[in-house]
């Protein structure tokens, strides 16, 4: 019986200091010290936590653990909200430059994916463009919300934003959808982690609510989308927004019911939950067809080897097959083939191409 690739559907990978242009430094947009010790921004200040935040270390770190390819979505720290026009065009364009490099030079190792800003709807159009047609990305990357022109804080689903996904559904992308900035968004002292803990969550569960609740699901059918985390608050929070929808039908005219988005084929969901109670839920809720491997690494807060949490990558799906909430063969599906069906749909050949890269 042939083996099943381990394929991880969320990963990031931080350049090398001397990659990152100058500007980005002088500018404090983001840059990582020369010790590697460091990721900064003006202000900001993140440890490097594991050598495979880079390109040579990732791939020992990968054979390692068994990983046969990833799928690299760019930084958050790069998402662009809150920069001056043209500083924010130049930093996400390395950005995609950097993604469509590593995924030029290792076709069998990493899929990469490039990001746009949508306050900026023209750019963001254009950007997308080159992206797809001459760089050969096709995993486009954008955060569950962004600082508009104004400077106020909008859902990426804004209906404003069409045009992004009229375009993405012509060129049958895979999306990825990924939280960041909430302190900037919310009010709190950043304390105690809150921001990445609590709020992260928060932030999925909103921008599923506006996703499904605008139907994109069905208005633009050549797009899969996956909500990173798992979309942890929006398996939990289903029946209050079921609730809602139904005891308030004022507040939702045009809208679509919850229940339409559930389990739906173009919409996906990462593994990466930390337990198996609340992977359980996203089963049962969603299918184990919509969900997919993702371990965030190398983060501290991805399924990455760590003695204190007794965890390594793939830990969870062991977990559940050991706890029988699925099957052996439907962990070798969540390593693979959904994998597989959210980068590519139903293009069956491009699904072989990418097989036969990793495998060569």
């Amino acid at each position: 019986m042939k083996r099943k690739l381990r394929i991880n559907g969320h990963s990031h990978l931080l350049p090398y200091p001397e990659e990152i242009p100058q500007f980005m430094k002088e500018k404090e947009i983001f840059w990582v010290d020369d010790e590697r010790k460091h990721m900064l921004q003006k202000g900001w200040k993140r440890p490097v936590t594991d050598s495979s935040f880079f390109l040579d270390e990732k791939l020992l770190w990968m054979e390692k653990n068994k990983l046969d390819h990833a799928v690299v979505l760019n930084l958050s720290q790069l998402y662009g909200n809150g920069l001056r026009l043209e500083e924010m065009k130049k930093a996400l364009r390395f950005q995609n430059d950097f993604n469509a490099k590593v995924q030029r030079e290792h076709p069998s190792k990493f899929t990469c994916g490039f990001v746009i800003h949508p306050g900026f709807i023209y750019g963001a159009l254009d950007e997308m463009k080159r992206c797809v047609e001459e760089l050969g990305l096709k995993v486009l990357c954008l955060p569950t919300h962004f600082m508009d022109s104004i400077g106020q804080w909008r859902c990426v689903f804004d209906e404003e934003n069409d045009r992004i996904f009229e375009l993405a559904d012509k060129y049958k992308l895979a999306i990825e959808i990924h939280p960041y900035d909430g302190d900037k968004m919310i009010k709190l002292e950043n304390i105690n982690w809150r921001f990445h803990l609590i709020w992260m969550l928060a932030q999925c569960g909103d921008a599923y609510h506006f996703y499904t609740l605008n139907g994109m699901q069905e208005r633009f059918k050549n797009i899969r989308t996956c909500f990173a985390h798992g979309g942890q608050l929006a398996q939990m929070n289903l029946g209050r927004r079921i609730q809602g929808f139904d005891g308030r039908p004022d507040l939702f005219e045009g809208k679509t019911h919850p229940r339409k988005a559930v389990g739906h084929k173009n919409i996906f969901f990462d593994t990466l939950v930390h337990d198996t109670d609340s992977l359980k839920l996203m089963f049962k809720r969603q299918g184990t067809s919509q969900v997919l491997m993702g371990l965030d690494d190398p983060y501290p807060l991805g399924e990455m080897e760590s003695d204190a949490q007794s965890s390594y990558p793939g830990k969870i799906l062991d977990l559940a097959v050991n706890e029988n909430i699925i099957t052996e063969t439907e962990k070798g599906q969540i390593w693979e083939d959904n994998v597989l069906q959210w980068l590519f749909g139903n293009d069956e050949v491009a699904k072989q191409e990418l097989i036969k890269k990793i495998l060569s």
